[in-house]
């Protein structure tokens, strides 16, 4: 798929055996797949990129989608049940950082995406008010917080990386998506994302998938040699999580 006009490479080119930890594949239980047959159609897409392993992540979100390990383990075991071969997938959450969360963290019903890591997220709107006793928190029940999609939070952009910063000091992990690095979610998203990429500050990538044509749009981000280089380690990190 390397591209004969530039010198840039494709994405796709370079996801053979990546593990993908931020997607929503699980269906009806959140805005991602709405049936068993979009989760089937996301996982084949998902194998066509050579992808080796899943975890599945809902939204867990108060009221919108109050997802418990109970609904998410079994939309895992449909998914599963449905597969006729040994692709992996397991499940998780994408978990937004609010009362809800602090609740679910004091009942212990969290489910990590690995060991004693978890994902979570904040409103595109506005940061939550206690933030920093949210972190503090996690990392009291002895998690590490892996924050999804940074770039996309407008409240922290500006000239410089303080915002971020703050938050790599109080433990966070940062996951990228993928689409961030075309214009799929806009310019200014789009910038910020190539600037926490080139000041080395994202620690994990993934899809964000919530249906075929985020898929489909994966396939067609093109990197620079630069990017593509500071892209590479970073996809190994994934892999690393889980060794």
């Amino acid at each position: 798929m390397l591209s004969i006009f530039s010198k840039k490479t494709y994405l796709a080119d370079l996801l053979e055996g990546f593990i993908d930890f931020h997607n929503h594949i699980l269906p009806g239980i959140d805005d991602g797949a709405q049936n068993i047959d979009d989760s089937q159609e996301l996982i084949r897409e998902f194998k066509n990129l050579g992808i080796s392993r899943l975890v599945a992540t809902p939204h867990v979100m108060g009221d919108f989608y109050p997802n418990t390990p109970k609904s998410i383990l079994k939309a895992l075991d449909l998914v599963n049940s449905k597969l006729k071969d040994n692709f992996q997938i397991q499940a998780s959450a994408e978990y937004m950082m609010d009362q809800n969360f602090l609740d679910i963290l004091k009942k212990k019903e969290i489910i990590p995406i690995v060991k004693e890591t978890i994902l979570v997220e904040m409103s595109f709107f506005q940061q939550p008010i206690n933030l920093h006793a949210i972190l503090f928190s996690i990392q009291n029940n002895s998690l590490t917080p892996i924050l999804a999609h940074p770039e996309r939070y407008a409240y922290l952009h500006g000239r410089d990386l303080n915002a971020y910063s703050d938050l790599k000091t109080r433990g966070c992990k940062f996951q990228l998506n993928m689409l961030s690095l075309s214009g799929h979610y806009g310019e200014a998203i789009q910038r910020m994302a190539v600037k926490l990429l080139e000041n080395q500050m994202i620690d994990f990538l993934c899809t964000d998938a919530h249906k075929l044509e985020h898929m489909h749009k994966v396939k067609q981000i093109k990197l620079n040699k630069k990017h593509s280089e500071l892209i590479k380690p970073i996809l190994e990190n994934n892999k690393r999580l889980f060794a």
